[in-house]
């Protein structure tokens, strides 16, 4: 009595197709629901303060440095050309908020300008990041 071997084999194989659509099922859902961190491309030390409290993340996140340049999406922006990068950040989140990161010794008036033009390019809710005492 003769076996076939073809046919056997034919009924052991596994097939994987549907793992694999499974796991390109969850690959793409984790990177939709991924939340992607922002950073301003500078690390300054914060003063601090006092007073203070938790704030929700910000959509817009604008770091100042010690010499006054203004980092916004890890590129360096100059004061003239703020609002208009602002305002278009604003328009992509419009309900959202903008912090501000400026080091420790970074000039008040800078701090003062970016949040003028903050404001003129329509977003109100404004955070001054600071470390707490």
């Amino acid at each position: 009595m003769a076996v076939d071997h073809s046919r056997r084999d034919d009924e052991e194989d596994i097939n994987l197709t549907p793992m694999l659509d499974i796991v390109f099922i969850m690959l793409i859902f984790f990177i939709v629901t991924a939340t992607f961190v922002k950073e301003t491309g500078l690390d300054p030390d914060k003063p601090d303060a006092n007073s203070g409290a938790s704030a929700p993340l910000a959509s817009i996140l604008v770091g100042i440095a010690e010499d006054c340049t203004i980092h916004i999406e890890q590129g360096v922006v100059e004061l003239g050309a703020v609002r208009g990068v602002i305002a278009k950040l604003a328009a992509e989140n419009p309900k959202g908020s903008m912090s501000i990161q400026a080091t420790e010794k970074a000039p008040a008036r800078c701090v003062v300008d970016v949040t003028e033009e903050a404001k003129a390019a329509g977003v109100n809710d404004i955070i001054v990041s600071t470390e707490p005492l």
